[in-house]
């Protein structure tokens, strides 16, 4: 599948377990791997986050096969959802350091473009959330407004 902004196709990524059956060397019970995401969960790790801390502490290559449920599925049912969707907050954050760069560099002609494409990912991926109910209808993304949370 192609870039979203450029002519590039990427490949870089990692695979995932080819068997959506639950491993045979994982020790733990799947009440203990909830009990764990919750724990991450009040830590306020994010659920990739806590993904890649169960996979690289507790050796579970995926949470589904074995629990049945995502990590953003538990988190929800533990009141741990956090108010923005994850890849939502993340793009924000990054709008908010260009938008804090450029008000120093004000002619790298570079960043203002890729402002201006990272913002028009944050708008494509509102109306995303909006429509499946996850975010308000009434969310706008503003820039000023990013900047102060």
């Amino acid at each position: 599948m192609g870039r979203l902004h450029s002519h590039n196709y990427g490949k870089s990524h990692s695979t995932r377990p080819l068997n959506p059956k639950s491993p045979s060397w994982i020790t733990l019970e799947p009440k203990e791997i909830e009990e764990l995401i919750i724990k991450y969960g009040k830590d306020d790790l994010s659920a990739s986050q806590i993904g890649i801390k169960l996979r690289d502490q507790h050796s579970i290559p995926l949470v589904k096969p074995i629990i049945k449920k995502t990590i953003t599925k538990v988190l929800e049912e533990n009141d741990l959802k956090t108010e923005l969707p994850e890849d939502l907050d993340n793009i924000v954050k990054k709008a908010v350091g260009l938008q804090k760069h450029l008000k120093v560099n004000k002619k790298d002609n570079r960043n203002i473009r890729s402002l201006e494409l990272i913002e028009a990912k944050v708008h494509r991926l509102s109306v995303y959330y909006k429509k499946i109910g996850r975010i308000p209808q009434k969310w706008k993304y503003k820039s000023v407004i990013a900047q102060l949370e």
